[in-house]
């Protein structure tokens, strides 16, 4: 009937209000996910910045391991919409407020991210001595995301660029650049051109391909005039190329390596004169090194005898005469650099492979269940043994 009709809606209305009101806080927190994404989207910062804010402030009163994904999710955007408005130093408290809680919690993919962001936070303001203090002190454990790890050895390789650890650096930047996505062009980009002034900087030249990458060849072109440079010797040249591209290498964040590479170009100037001349007056190197100085040759004598003891070059400088004499080159293969060659690329290879093999995904604990399968097949047939024994006994019996 009508009224019974009635008086089960009724009934009914209570349950859908409470279910709304006590919702499940994963749902909660997605919805504020997608509300805080289409507000970014729509550029309107202001709001989504408050909405961030909220949405953090909810998930702090949650302990919920369902929650950890959406809420690493989160925290990425809580940091990206204070990026976008250039006010990354306000939540630089509450993210390491957030971090304490995620180790305490032992959210490692909110720790991961949590890491990151605030790497990325100190090296927005060049404060890399803070952000190596975190990075050593913050507790290891296996990466689970495989973006949150490239972007960790990104930051990393900054770091160690800074601090003049150019072996471990350039290490980091490639292994980023390898184990980021290949639909993260822009990622790569970076980690490429950070690479290329790396390698620049401990006496190598990237080969070609590195530049005529798919989709990379107009954004490393600066760099690939820049090496080219580097490559040649020519000072006046680097001088050129870095006054030319000052804007694309300052929003880069690399002008001041740029500015370290001057000393490799007059080293390799330096380098190729030795090579072409046994004996060269230190007047005619200032000139062919393009050296602006108050008083060229006392400044090219200096650069001579620095090159010499550093192993550069294999000269001798005769104060008397003004003179620089080029010792014979000897046979390469004569000497232990084809060995350290090798050395280095077995090394890197097999690195390459146990990082691969780290990488690897197992079911968890699938050690233990393979141990109780064997146990599982043992007991049985101990059972059926048992069985048969008991049986044969009850025939005797009989």
């Amino acid at each position: 009937s009508e009224d019974e009709a009635e008086m089960d809606i009724d009934a009914a209305a209570p349950a859908t209000q409470i279910s709304i009101k006590h919702g499940l806080p994963e749902i909660e927190i997605y919805c504020s996910l997608l509300v805080l994404i289409f507000l970014i989207d729509q550029k309107k910062y202001d709001e989504a910045k408050a909405c961030a804010t909220g949405s953090i402030a909810r998930l702090k009163n949650l302990n919920r391991r369902t929650v950890d994904v959406l809420a690493s999710r989160l925290y990425f955007y809580y940091s990206y919409v204070y990026e976008l408005t250039n006010t990354l130093a306000e939540i630089r408290g509450n993210l390491l407020g957030l971090h304490r809680m995620a180790t305490l919690h032992h959210d490692e993919l909110g720790q991961e991210t949590l890491l990151n962001l605030l790497l990325r936070n100190y090296l927005h303001y060049n404060l890399y001595d803070q952000a190596e203090k975190l990075r050593s002190k913050a507790p290891r454990f296996e990466a689970h995301s495989n973006q949150q790890f490239c972007r960790y050895l990104f930051y990393l390789g900054k770091i160690r660029t800074i601090q003049l650890e150019y072996t471990d650096a350039k290490e980091s930047l490639l292994q980023a650049a390898r184990k980021a996505p290949a639909a993260a062009r822009g990622f790569r980009i970076q980690c490429n051109k950070w690479a290329i002034i790396v390698r620049l900087l401990l006496g190598e030249i990237p080969e070609r391909t590195v530049f005529m990458q798919k989709g990379m060849k107009e954004a490393l072109a600066p760099y690939f005039e820049l090496t080219n440079a580097v490559r040649i010797g020519d000072l006046e040249l680097f001088r050129a190329v870095a006054d030319k591209f000052a804007s694309t290498f300052s929003a880069d964040r690399t002008h001041n390596l740029i500015v370290r590479l001057r000393h490799n170009v007059i080293r390799t100037g330096l380098r190729n004169i030795s090579i072409s001349y046994s004996r060269i007056s230190l007047a005619d190197i200032a000139k062919k090194l393009r050296l602006d100085t108050e008083n060229p040759v006392a400044d090219a004598e200096c650069i001579v005898a620095k090159a010499i003891r550093d192993g550069a070059i294999d000269a001798t400088i005769d104060h008397a005469n003004g003179w620089m004499v080029s010792k014979e080159t000897g046979d390469v293969y004569s000497t232990n650099e084809p060995q350290a060659a090798f050395n280095s690329r077995i090394a890197f290879c097999l690195n390459m492979h146990n990082e691969a093999v780290k990488a690897m995904r197992f079911p968890p604990n699938s050690h233990k269940e393979k141990e109780s399968a064997e146990k599982r097949r043992e007991r049985l047939q101990q059972e059926e043994e048992l069985a048969k024994h008991m049986a044969e006994e009850d025939d005797d019996d009989f």
